[in-house]
């Protein structure tokens, strides 16, 4: 079957079957090597990419289930701002050891600071919950949330200082 997906902003026509996971779609279909496999039933999070914007798990989203939804996956993160802040933060933060469930964690990182610019312990830990790191960098990764957080603020106290004239 023929579908059309928005990936990374580009249009990708691709011919697979209804029930072929999302996952399956980006790596071997369009060639996005950077969501990766680790479970196949959704409860690692290492294969989060964005569909409109929310996180998802894609090795148990069919490629029907997508619709015309907007995919974002580890590739295109870092050209939205947050997703930038949040790429740089890990490499500040040193947050990587092994690096397999990094792209997930940043994905889920990022659908969080996008909603919840100043997330306190407690929403990190309620959307990063399912997202496992077997190296246990999850102070790392909470620091790092917490640094593309606070550069964050900042930037916006800046232009709304801009736009106020002060």
């Amino acid at each position: 079957m023929k579908f059309s997906l928005q990936v990374n902003g580009r249009t990708h026509d691709v011919d697979v079957d209804a029930d072929t996971p999302l996952l399956w779609v980006l790596r071997d279909e369009i060639d996005l090597k950077g969501t990766k496999f680790g479970c196949g039933v959704g409860l690692c999070g290492a294969c989060t990419v964005h569909l409109n914007g929310a996180p998802v798990r894609s090795c148990s989203l069919p490629v029907s289930g997508i619709g015309n939804g907007a995919i974002t996956t580890i590739e295109g993160i870092g050209d939205a701002p947050v997703g930038a802040r949040l790429q740089k933060a890990w490499i500040d933060i040193d947050v990587v050891q092994c690096g397999y469930c990094q792209a997930g964690q940043i994905m889920s990182a990022a659908a969080l600071l996008a909603r919840t610019p100043a997330p306190s312990d407690e929403d990190i830990d309620a959307a990063m919950n399912g997202n496992i790191c077997r190296c246990g960098t999850y102070l790392r990764i909470r620091k790092a949330i917490k640094e593309a957080a606070k550069t964050n603020l900042g930037s916006e106290s800046g232009a709304t200082a801009a736009r106020k004239g002060t």
